[in-house]
C-alpha cells in the first residue's frame, strides 16, 4: 500500500516494514531479536525460535525490494547479550543481510543502546531522509517523523469477523511502525499512553493481517 507521508512516497508492507522509494531504504522496527532466550534463561519455556523467523522475514523483505539502506528504528536487540546469545546458525544470517546491503544504518532504542559489537555497522540515533527522520522513540521533537517504541496493533470486527494484528498508525506528521519482532506483542491503538502523540482525531490505522493490509477507521 503507497501512502505519502512527509511529502515522501511510502511503501507500507504487510510484513511490518516500510519502503522509502526515493530513498532506497526499507525500515524496520522492534525486532527485539533474542527476546526468546532472554525469557528462556528466566525459567518461562517459551521456544526460542523468535530470532531465526525474524531474520527469515527481514531476508524475504531485503530480497522484495532490493534496498540501497536497511534502517532498523531501535530495540533490535532486546538486550545487552543479546548478540552473544544468537545461535551460530542465526549469527551467520544476520551477517549475511549485512554484507549484502550496501548500508545498514541501526538506530539506537531504549532496549538496545549499544549494538553488539561483531553486527555493529553504521549506529546513529535518528536518521534524515529528505525532510522526514527516522527514530526510535515517538517523542523525538522533530517532524515528520517516523518512529517505532510502541508496538502498535489493532483488534477490530469487520463484516461480521473479528481481525487483529499489528498496525501502522499515522498522522499527518508522526507515523508509528509495528513491531517487526516474532515475539514483540503489541499495544492496543486505543490505548491512553498513544492519546498525547495523536491530539487530534485524524490518525488512519492501516492493518496488517493474513499478509494483507486494512485500512481502516475503528469506531
Amino acid at each position: 500500500m503507497e501512502i505519502v507521508f512527509g511529502g515522501e512516497p511510502v511503501v507500507l508492507d504487510a510484513c511490518g516494514a516500510l519502503f522509502l522509494e526515493r530513498h532506497g531504504i526499507l525500515a524496520v522496527a522492534d525486532l527485539h531479536l533474542e527476546k526468546g532466550s532472554f525469557f528462556a534463561a528466566r525459567g518461562n519455556p517459551v521456544p526460542r525460535h523468535d530470532t531465526r523467523d525474524t531474520l527469515q522475514r527481514l531476508a524475504a523483505a531485503i530480497d522484495c525490494y532490493r534496498p540501497q539502506t536497511v534502517i532498523c528504528l531501535g530495540d533490535s536487540f532486546h538486550d545487552a547479550g543479546a548478540g552473544e546469545r544468537m545461535t551460530l546458525p542465526d549469527a551467520h544470517l544476520l551477517a549475511r543481510l549485512l554484507a549484502e546491503t550496501p548500508e545498514w544504518i541501526w538506530l539506537t532504542g531504549n532496549h538496545d543502546p549499544e549494538i553488539p559489537w561483531r553486527f555493529a555497522r553504521s549506529v546513529a540515533a535518528l536518521h534524515s531522509a529528505g525532510a522526514v527522520t527516522l527514530a526510535h522513540l515517538p517523542e523525538t521533537p522533530v517532524r515528520p517523523l517516523i518512529a517505532g517504541h510502541y508496538h502498535p496493533k489493532l483488534s477490530v470486527r469487520v463484516a461480521k469477523q473479528h481481525i487483529s494484528g499489528r498496525c501502522f498508525l499515522f498522522s499527518e506528521d508522526l507515523l508509528l511502525m509495528p513491531a517487526f519482532g516474532a515475539y514483540a506483542g503489541g499495544l492496543d491503538t486505543r490505548d491512553a499512553a498513544l492519546t498525547p502523540l495523536f491530539p487530534t482525531r485524524s490518525r488512519r490505522h492501516v492493518l496488517a493481517y493474513r499478509g494483507k493490509l486494512w485500512a481502516i477507521d475503528p469506531a
